[in-house]
């Protein structure tokens, strides 16, 4: 297994060691995994402060991405707590409806959506393109089958002593799922800061595009310099590095918390 990994390490691997070199040494044969002569300085400077500043898009993505998440993780547990714990007319009819749309493919609402937004004045916003991410069908389902397993009498116990649903939700089922809520919001980072679609459809101004683009952007007038490829590459990777491992302990609970359940 350790073989494994360290086989499916080595692209990762190779673009930090690109990343750190001249471009003349790029392509050098055998290959140097440590550089006989270091660009770091030069290589990330011209990514970070050049014709197309990544720091920019850097923030743009940071500031699109937390918000997203932390909005997503929200509604999608207050809709997930609202299937599981709380009896309505008509529940399982919207249930139903909600995952009915999963089966939708994102880009058949792209046209209504861009239109949508033109007429409402958030194409073109930061806010738009959070929106457009503040909901989560997958997000909701996990969450749900998470909250149905929390036990009814820890919230008949504080329904008892005059807990109203806002109460039992923020300060009795959240902790409970705790696992399960970091794990989605993971995922939620994750898809967002990886997200390519959106952005590229829904903003136009190029000082609010988001880093995937202003990749792309970078790569047009880059392109065949690898070394800064690499550079902007291993950029973009470190906050997914970042939060998973911040995150894994939280993961790992949550699958194992599935596991007991199932």
């Amino acid at each position: 297994m350790f073989l494994i990994g360290i086989t499916f390490l080595l692209p990762f691997i190779w673009m930090l060691s690109a990343s750190f070199k001249p471009e003349t040494d790029v392509f050098k044969y055998p290959i140097e995994w440590i550089p006989s002569k270091w660009n770091i300085v030069e290589n990330y400077k011209e990514v970070w402060l050049g014709k197309y500043p990544l720091y920019l898009f850097y923030w743009n993505s940071i500031k699109v991405t937390v918000l997203t998440t932390l909005v997503s993780v929200l509604v999608s547990c207050m809709a997930a707590y609202a299937f599981a714990k709380v009896q309505f007319k008509g529940k399982n009819v919207a249930f139903l409806v909600v995952l009915s749309t999963f089966m939708i493919p994102s880009q058949a609402v792209l046209v209504p959506q861009f239109i949508l937004y033109r007429q409402l004045g958030l194409f073109d916003t930061h806010f738009g393109l959070i929106l457009l991410g503040s909901f989560s069908v997958l997000g909701t389902f996990l969450l749900r089958q998470f909250f149905l397993g929390v036990n009814n009498e820890y919230l008949e116990a504080a329904r008892i002593d005059g807990a109203g649903h806002w109460k039992i939700f923020f300060t009795i089922a959240l902790p409970l799922v705790r696992p399960a809520i970091a794990t989605y919001g993971i995922l939620r980072f994750i898809w967002t800061w990886n997200d390519y679609q959106n952005p590229l459809i829904f903003l136009r101004s190029e000082n609010l595009l988001t880093l995937q683009v202003g990749i792309r952007k970078f790569a047009d007038a880059y392109g065949e310099f690898y070394s800064l490829m690499m550079a902007g590459s291993v950029i973009a990777i470190v906050p997914l590095l970042l939060i998973f491992i911040i995150g894994q302990k939280q993961v790992i609970e949550g699958i194992s918390l599935g596991g007991v359940k199932g």
